[in-house]
C-alpha cells in the first residue's frame, strides 16, 4: 500500500510518498506554483497535479497536513490550496484519506503530540525514516502526514 502526505504553503505543495509494504519513502518533492498564474488557474494547476500524483504512484491512502485552527494568522492562499487538495482526494479513487492537524497525525503515527514539533524541527530524529536530518521542515511534515495516512 502506498500513501501520500501533503503539506501546502501559500505558493507551493510539498508531498511525500510512502510505501507501507516496503516501509520506505519513495519520493519527497516540492511543487512550486507558477507565479504567472492567477488564483483560479493556480488552484486548477494544484488539483490536476495532485490527481496526477495519485495515479502515477498508485496511492491508496492520503493525508493533508492542515493549518492549525489556533494559528496566529490565517494564510488564505494556503487554506484555498488545502481545500482544493481535499476536493482532489474526494474526486480520486483513494480508499481513505484524512485532513490532519498535529494531534490527529501524531495519534495515527503513535507519537506524543508534544513530540511532533521537535520531529519537524529536526531536534528529534525519526528512526523509521532514513536520513531524517536531510529533509527540511515542510518535507518532514509531509512525511509525517504520509506515515499517518497508513491509519486513515
Amino acid at each position: 500500500m502506498r500513501t501520500i502526505g501533503i503539506r501546502a504553503g501559500s505558493s507551493f505543495v510539498t508531498f511525500a510518498v510512502f510505501d507501507a509494504n516496503e516501509n520506505r519513502i519513495v519520493n519527497v518533492e516540492t511543487i512550486n506554483i507558477p507565479v504567472a498564474l492567477d488564483t483560479p488557474d493556480s488552484l486548477r494547476y494544484i488539483r490536476n497535479t495532485v490527481l496526477d500524483l495519485l495515479r502515477e504512484y498508485s496511492i491508496e491512502r492520503a493525508c493533508i497536513r492542515e493549518t492549525e485552527p489556533t494559528a496566529q494568522s490565517s494564510n488564505i492562499q494556503r487554506i484555498q490550496i488545502e481545500a482544493v487538495i481535499q476536493e482532489s482526494f474526494a474526486s480520486s479513487s483513494l480508499t481513505a484519506y484524512f485532513v490532519g492537524q498535529i494531534s490527529s497525525i501524531s495519534s495515527r503515527i503513535g507519537i506524543h503530540r508534544a513530540d511532533f514539533k521537535p520531529y519537524v524541527s529536526g531536534e528529534k530524529n525519526l528512526d523509521e525514516v532514513e536520513d531524517w536530518a536531510s529533509f527540511d521542515k515542510e518535507e518532514r511534515e509531509a512525511i509525517l502526514a504520509a506515515l499517518g495516512a497508513r491509519n486513515a
